[in-house]
């Protein structure tokens, strides 16, 4: 089974296992960098090395290139920053469900995959939810082979970028029902979802955000805190390309013509 996961900042300037080889996806938007080992593949979200703020992230090609590979699941990995404090940080999520209230990509443009027109194109109705549930199943048993208790389902806000939320934004993300948030994941699930692959999502929080909960993190700060969240993620992530089973895709696309 071809499966692919997506890596992020905290995954900036790091190693892959050898028996990774980079290889150049093509798609009709331009050209992708991923890494592969057999059916396995890995994305670095920002490049790598880390090059692209979220809003100059390349969104669809990237959907387009795990379309052109053939992959059957996607796991969607982030550091975030935690809403609430009944959630501990520096400890596997796992993700229940999306708050993306407009759904676009940062440059403003509609978040999804048929732009411009074309025969294929149609509305993602949402049956099962955009996060697999087959798929975090899968990774639950996986986080808690590794010793880590049954992870908790979260509901993610996604926040664009590329600056961070103020204290009345977190507030307000916290009261709409966001439990994590951070700059990533949303686009690549619709889109992902539109191609008909199934997504799980984890993330691991690496500083609280609520007004009340305010920690100023710099330069190392910042470093150290997601290099906690990296050795977490990364260690689930090749769990997740050496043990993934496929799934059935749960959503549907409803198309016109």
């Amino acid at each position: 089974m071809i499966r692919a996961v997506i890596l992020g900042s905290a995954a900036s300037g790091r190693s892959l296992p050898s028996e990774y080889a980079p290889v150049t996806v093509e798609t009709r938007l331009g050209p992708a960098p991923l890494w592969r080992a057999g059916e396995r593949w890995v994305l670095f979200r920002h490049g790598q090395p880390h090059r692209h703020l979220p809003h100059q992230i390349p969104w669809r090609t990237h959907a387009l290139a795990l379309a052109e590979i053939g992959c059957q699941a996607a796991l969607l990995t982030s550091s975030v920053g935690v809403l609430t404090p009944r959630l501990p940080l520096d400890t596997p999520l796992l993700l229940g469900d999306l708050l993306m209230p407009d759904n676009r990509l940062p440059d403003g443009q509609a978040c999804t995959i048929f732009d411009p027109p074309q025969p294929q194109q149609g509305h993602l109705v949402v049956d099962g939810g955009l996060f697999s549930t087959p798929l975090n199943a899968q990774l639950d048993a996986l986080i808690r082979a590794q010793g880590w208790p049954a992870p908790p389902r979260v509901v993610f806000g996604y926040a664009p970028g590329p600056r961070t939320k103020t204290p009345s934004e977190n507030r307000l993300w916290a009261r709409w029902g966001a439990e994590v948030n951070s700059m990533s994941i949303g686009p690549e699930v619709v889109l992902l979802n539109e191609l008909a692959i199934p997504c799980a999502g984890l993330v691991v929080g690496h500083k609280y955000s609520p007004p009340d909960h305010r920690q100023r993190l710099h330069g190392e700060g910042i470093r150290a805190s997601l290099n906690v969240g990296h050795e977490i993620l990364s260690k689930l992530a090749l769990a997740f390309l050496d043990h993934a089973a496929p799934v059935p895709f749960e959503n549907r696309l409803y198309r016109y013509a």
